[in-house]
């Protein structure tokens, strides 16, 4: 253990580290939880993210995944931020488990989902009710696992609300240039941020640390049937191995459609090996960052959520090349699919907490356009570290900018609201920033 521990800090060394009116100056609080989600063998779990597995069921369990909740309140209003390792959410989730808080204060606006899109966790299709089609390589509906499913994550959130106490939170980023990659462009553009935030208790003792970086878990092939949190699984019980104190690690993903991760050297044959020293690195790294954050109390403290049409859905002219091959789509099918497995309206949640701004985006988005978004949104706001919370409360669409889309590939057969997409939500997101900013704003005078 201390040959690993040893390990860790070399590497730390090494990469030079040794929507309600918020209210201004209110005293911010915080309650946690957690809960295992890993389903058992007997309900016949399939794993999501690749259509060549058949739908067929998990094997085993490799590392177990989990739902971690941080929920914040300033007395007046609260937030719950919800990470979960899992490959997305259909549209019928939130709403699934909103209705199981009824009469608690929780609605669509101040809870957000954020998956962290692994590809040994349950299967997305599997918790959608609307998922009628027998389509194996597309996932089959389970009501068994979407009822136990549902409560686990409705359980968790109301967990995290018994018990609050007063924090501080900081924020601060840092580039890991190489680890990441652009999938679709070699040597096209890619995000190297990773952001860490750090909650305290006001007496020093950490009680939460969430990172944000933007690359697929896509270590496990569609041969690889045990459950996993792949590597950001493995991050997280690095960083709360490193910092100790009973503290909870989360992670959420950014705008990884077209990020891949870079396997660190040396790194072992197996992909089990390759995920965990991945994970164990970004870890390390996260640490570095987050022993030089100080947090501070009363942190400014809002959310919105804005509500968004989408464009006309569609497919992509060549969407059998690639996606739709892989899962088994025709364009008979897809005429019946669209409307019924794809909403036309989505929405934008986003959070302000202290310098960190989350802007959740409900889908895979391209890097540029997720940049673009961070850039933007750090303007309206003033705020340092703006990130994308990637497949927030549930899975559209890939979201390509539009020569990205009109050049096909996989990305773009996985597209279904046509060449537009990109503009919508990134209007969308960048119009909730703004009426975010404008009650922060208004929050920072009234407390004047």
């Amino acid at each position: 253990m201390r040959t690993v521990v040893s390990a860790l800090v070399c590497c730390a060394m090494a990469l030079g580290f040794c929507a309600e009116k918020p209210s201004a100056g209110a005293e911010l609080k915080a309650g946690r939880a957690r809960i295992d989600i890993t389903p058992p063998l007997s309900l016949k779990p399939a794993l999501g993210g690749y259509g060549d597995r058949m739908n067929r069921p998990a094997t085993g369990v490799h590392d177990r995944i989990f739902a971690k909740v941080l929920m914040l309140s300033d007395g007046s209003k609260k937030f719950a931020l919800v990470t979960v390792d899992a490959l997305g959410f259909a549209p019928p989730v939130k709403t699934a488990v909103l209705d199981r808080l009824a009469g608690k204060g929780w609605t669509a606006d101040n809870l957000m989902l954020l998956a962290s899109h692994s590809h040994t966790a349950i299967e997305m299709n599997a918790l959608n009710p609307l998922n009628d089609f027998r389509v194996p390589q597309l996932g089959l509906h389970n009501p068994p696992l979407f009822e136990l499913t549902m409560n686990r994550l409705a359980q968790v959130v109301a967990e995290a609300e018994k018990q609050l106490v007063p924090v501080a939170a900081g924020t601060s980023s840092i580039k890991l240039d190489g680890w990441n990659r652009n999938r679709r462009i070699p040597g096209g553009i890619t995000d190297p941020e990773l952001t860490v935030t750090r909650i305290d208790r006001l007496d020093g003792k950490p009680f939460a640390v969430f990172v944000n970086w933007t690359a697929h878990p896509t270590f496990m092939s569609e041969d690889d049937m045990w459950f996993s949190g792949d590597w950001p699984g493995q991050m997280q019980r690095t960083l709360e191995s490193l910092i100790g104190d009973d503290v909870q690690a989360m992670y959420a993903n950014g705008a990884e459609g077209d990020q891949s991760t870079v396997a660190r050297p040396n790194s072992g044959e197996s992909h089990w090996e390759r995920a965990e020293r991945y994970g164990r690195d970004v870890g390390v790294a996260a640490w570095g960052v987050w022993q030089k954050i100080s947090p501070v109390s009363n942190s400014a403290f809002g959310f919105w959520r804005e509500e968004i049409e989408l464009p006309k859905r569609q497919w992509h002219p060549n969407f059998r090349e690639t996606g739709g091959k892989e899962y088994g789509m025709t364009e008979e099918l897809l005429r019946e699919m669209l409307p019924k497995l794809f909403p036309t309206r989505t929405a934008s949640v986003s959070l302000r907490l202290g310098d960190l701004v989350i802007v959740g985006i409900p889908g895979e988005l391209a890097a540029k356009l997720g940049l673009e978004v961070k850039r933007r949104a750090g303007e309206i706001t003033g705020a340092k570290h703006p990130i994308i919370g990637g497949l927030a409360d549930e899975w559209i669409s890939y979201i390509l900018p539009i020569e990205q889309y009109n050049l096909g590939k996989y990305e773009a057969s996985m597209s279904f609201y046509g060449p537009t997409l990109s503009d919508v939500i990134v209007k969308g997101a960048l119009d909730g920033v703004t009426n975010l900013q404008k009650h922060v704003q208004a929050a920072k005078q009234a407390g004047n």
